[in-house]
């Protein structure tokens, strides 16, 4: 089966939409996904250097509602986490649509086309537009995704294999508020320590000298024999200076969600949680599972 564009390179620019399908809305949506990737080409034909794609994602209670049949068997509900010190909050979410291009209007046109097509069988949860800031850095000053699995790897990290779903991909997002001030306010050896790199070259500090609950020893996941799971990341930074709003989305793909909860249940869970939510605070969780491409041509017909 063919993935949506889950692999696609990362972007300039996106759009992150999470949408509630309204009682009675079903039908406009299941009408809508044959003619998303039409959409899609609509948009980007005339505009190849923007790169345009767009992923769809389900949520378990819009999967029933929309679908019914045989649920992809990794799709539940995003589980809220309530550690120590810190509480990751799970929150609405049917249908999410991430939008990439080099530039912003793209995906705006596509999502304000989609929109326009639901009308009132949707409502719009949360909007949130990314963009890439300086050398792909995060408004924390560090470097993002520097250990994404390339290439083959990606795929293996990001898509199911085998089975009746095959080519899809599962998908967990959170926005991420941080207190800038704060953060700025420490001394850079306390930040690197916080997030397990360094801020001037982005090289991570040796795991003898990293902080067991630095960022990065929070999200590395192994097994006892020492084998790495790795999810595939597209984080954006996004801000508001009217709102005094600025964060971080988190966008997760993963073959597994397994991987993805053992991260987050590892950085909230703990009785040493990790560094950087002392700075950064979730205020948004949802899970969706993004079906392959053909099942968007033809969802009823599976």
């Amino acid at each position: 089966m063919t993935p949506q564009a889950v692999l696609a390179p990362l972007s300039e620019s996106a759009m992150f939409l999470t949408l509630t399908v309204e009682p009675g809305g079903e039908a406009a949506v299941r009408d809508l996904l044959p003619d998303l990737a039409g959409m899609v080409r609509s948009v980007a034909f005339p505009l190849p250097g923007e790169h345009l794609t767009a992923v769809t994602g389900f949520g378990s209670a819009a999967w029933d509602r929309l679908f019914g049949g045989p649920r992809p068997p990794g799709l539940h509900p995003f589980r809220a986490l309530a550690g120590p010190r810190h509480h990751a909050p799970a929150t609405p979410g049917d249908l999410f649509l991430h939008l990439r291009a080099t530039r912003l209007y793209p995906c705006f046109e596509l999502a304000r086309r989609i929109a326009t097509r639901l009308g009132d069988a949707v409502s719009v949860y949360d909007e949130t537009v990314g963009f890439r800031y300086f050398d792909r850095r995060d408004l924390l000053g560090y470097v993002d995704g520097t250990e994404n699995p390339t290439d083959a790897a990606a795929g293996a990290a990001a898509l199911v294999g085998d089975g009746p779903f095959s080519g899809g991909s599962y998908l967990i997002v959170q926005k991420y508020l941080h207190d800038l001030a704060k953060w700025t306010s420490m001394p850079v050896e306390e930040r690197d320590r916080s997030v397990g790199r360094h801020l001037a070259d982005d090289v991570e500090i040796p795991d003898a000298q990293k902080a067991p609950d630095s960022h990065v020893a929070r999200t590395t996941i192994e097994d006892a024999d020492g084998t790495e799971h790795k999810i595939l990341r597209d984080n954006m930074p996004f801000g508001s200076i009217a709102r005094g709003e600025y964060g971080t989305y988190f966008c997760g793909y993963a073959a597994d969600p397994a991987v993805t909860e053992r991260m987050l249940e590892r950085m909230f869970l703990a009785d040493q949680p990790d560094r950087l939510l002392d700075v950064s605070t979730a205020v948004t969780g949802s899970l969706f599972f993004v079906p392959p491409a053909e099942f968007l041509d033809d969802p009823m017909g599976r």
